[in-house]
């Protein structure tokens, strides 16, 4: 499963305000910056810090 690039342009870590990248292969969107990376699940990013693990 893929990311749409559209969506993945605007969405930034809610933390530091910085964009994020997309990791395919753990599905994730990872904040360098922050030092998080954020899961997806069904296909919908949850940009929680709560539901976030450290990196």
């Amino acid at each position: 499963m893929s990311l749409d690039p559209w969506l993945l342009e605007r969405l930034v870590c809610p933390v530091t305000r910085t964009p994020l990248r997309y990791d395919e292969a753990a599905r994730e969107l990872v904040s360098e910056a922050a030092g998080l990376a954020y899961p997806i699940r069904d296909g919908v990013p949850v940009m929680l810090v709560e539901e976030a693990r450290e990196i």
